[in-house]
């Protein structure tokens, strides 16, 4: 078992979004290994049909088994709507995925149970975070929204750009006025993709003062914390190794990294999925 607690967690989403993910697993667990793999080459997820997202993940979850990872993070909110399930059934460790952590972090912010979610369309096509929501709550209020324009720009690097503000109020100001007597009709907005907070600030002058924008990033590391232990999979300590490989180009995935850590991190290495 001593062998098994020093493998790595392994990370996985669409592109950089998760390392949204990494940073907040990487400051909770500092003695934890990780490997973080973001599928640039086919991003964004949003538009593409279920099936070929669980395709994709089943890649990646075959990539992981290569590298001996001890546990895996689905950090990509529209792969763990589609194939959570379905991965977690054939995997040999322990996968989490970030909805329902997120569900739990919005819940706990909300006043009025009023959650807005924002997200890509294919989430919301699959209904998992009304679901994860409800079976938390049965009575909370969940306006959905796709936000499909809200990736490529910070895949694009175009965070905090005015096109990113026109794009956030296009998606956020209607969860605040439609269909409710109270306004803002909302008190909660959850970012339903790990790229999302990466515009958190934009989110949140849109949104204004009476709104709380949460994610799941926080909630995921405390999942991954739990489920550690409940395995007796923890690391004692030591030093921790993390890499980075993306599928596309790493040039840009690295400047983006850069400004996610706030440090120069684990040079990004390319590498393939699928055939």
């Amino acid at each position: 078992m001593g062998e098994a607690k020093d493998r790595p967690i392994g990370l996985f989403d669409s592109g950089v979004g998760g390392l949204t993910v990494l940073r907040e697993l990487r400051r909770q667990l500092p003695g934890e290994s990780t490997i973080y793999l973001g599928d640039e080459a086919r991003m964004p997820y949003g538009p593409r049909e279920a099936a070929e997202v669980l395709g994709f993940t089943r890649e990646a979850m075959r990539w992981f088994a290569d590298r001996d990872c001890k546990l895996v993070v689905i950090a990509c909110n529209t792969a763990t709507a589609v194939a959570l399930e379905a991965v977690r059934d054939e995997s040999a460790v322990p996968v989490i995925g970030v909805v329902r952590p997120g569900a739990a972090a919005a819940l706990t912010a909300t006043a009025r149970r009023a959650v807005g979610v924002l997200a890509t369309a294919l989430t919301v096509r699959s209904g998992a975070y009304l679901r994860a929501l409800r079976d938390l709550d049965p009575l909370v209020d969940v306006a959905q929204q796709p936000c499909p324009r809200l990736v490529p720009l910070v895949e694009a690097g175009r965070a905090g750009t005015p096109e990113a503000e026109a794009a956030i109020r296009e998606y956020v100001e209607p969860l605040l006025s439609e269909g409710g007597v109270v306004r803002p009709v909302v008190d909660t907005l959850l970012l339903g993709c790990t790229h999302y907070p990466l515009l958190r600030e934009q989110i949140e002058h849109v949104a204004g003062r009476e709104v709380r924008v949460v994610d799941s990033a926080t909630t995921t590391a405390l999942a991954v914390r739990e489920v550690l232990a409940s395995h007796r999979l923890a690391r004692a300590g030591g030093r921790a190794d993390h890499e980075i490989f993306a599928t596309g180009p790493v040039e840009r995935f690295q400047t983006i990294a850069r400004a996610i850590f706030h440090e120069d991190p684990p040079a990004v290495t390319e590498t393939r999925l699928g055939s």
